[in-house]
């Protein structure tokens, strides 16, 4: 199996297909948009870039594919729209992939990229009736230890710190619990979400004034009427005319 790479480097020379052997431990790995480090040309340091098509044979392959990325950010809709742009922009394939690419890992220096936060996640060892027995026969006695286990029976795989908190208890305690049997830590992954706990309130509609009516209402006949044409806004200089975006649904 062979790929068909995209490079992600500027250079107007190198805005081709370059094609690589697949090797047989990656093959069930890589697909179109995957990510991918290849050697190329005499530098000792791999490139990166993307599979924009897969093949059975190739007359120009000589090199392996070294490693794919796991985490997967474009797909063959993403990839046919980089094409596109591309092509009415006349730029680089790669620069309007990396338009698409999550903030943070569109460098090539592997170094330089965001990483990924894991973190320690409390997972239950026991059933929450095992657990009730011991603590009837007082194999468990501390109230603290009692609390952090019957916290879990709901909320068994949180995230530690957040579990420390909940259930008022100090790391020191959730290790003593490990080290009796009674749960796991586990390194997984904390998904970010930046709008968690944020209030977004939606925009009100706007209220326009006489004139920006008859600006919006000549745009929208153009639109409804499918009269490509261009439309000028006149007004003094500084009065942001560019700015005044209007959505029309």
């Amino acid at each position: 199996m062979f790929a068909e790479v995209i490079l992600n480097n500027n250079s107007k020379a190198l805005n081709k297909i370059f094609d690589y052997e697949i090797p047989q431990e990656l093959e069930s790995k890589v697909h179109v948009g995957s990510r991918v480090f290849v050697p190329f040309g005499k530098s000792k340091t791999l490139e990166d870039g993307f599979i924009i098509g897969l093949k059975e044979t190739s007359e120009f392959a000589n090199k392996l594919i070294a490693s794919c990325q796991d985490q997967d950010f474009m797909g063959e809709d993403k990839l046919e729209l980089a094409k596109l742009m591309a092509q009415k922009y006349f730029c680089n394939i790669s620069e309007c992939i990396k338009l698409m690419l999550p903030p943070g890992t569109a460098s090539k220096e592997l170094e330089n990229r965001m990483k990924e936060k894991t973190g320690n996640f409390v997972y239950l060892l026991k059933s929450e009736d095992e657990i009730e027995v011991l603590i009837e026969e007082k194999v468990i006695k501390s109230e603290k230890h009692i609390r952090v286990l019957r916290f879990l029976y709901e909320n068994s795989g949180i995230y530690s710190s957040d579990l420390e908190v909940f259930a008022e208890c100090s790391h020191a305690i959730l290790k003593t619990l490990e080290k009796k049997g009674l749960i796991e830590f586990r390194k997984e992954k904390i998904e970010r979400n930046p709008f968690i706990n944020k209030n977004i309130k939606q925009d009100k509609p706007k209220v326009l004034t006489e004139e920006q009516q008859v600006c919006f209402d000549g745009i929208k006949y153009s639109i409804d009427n499918n009269l490509f044409s261009n439309n000028l806004i006149y007004g003094i200089t500084g009065s942001r005319k560019n700015r005044n975006i209007f959505k029309i649904n």
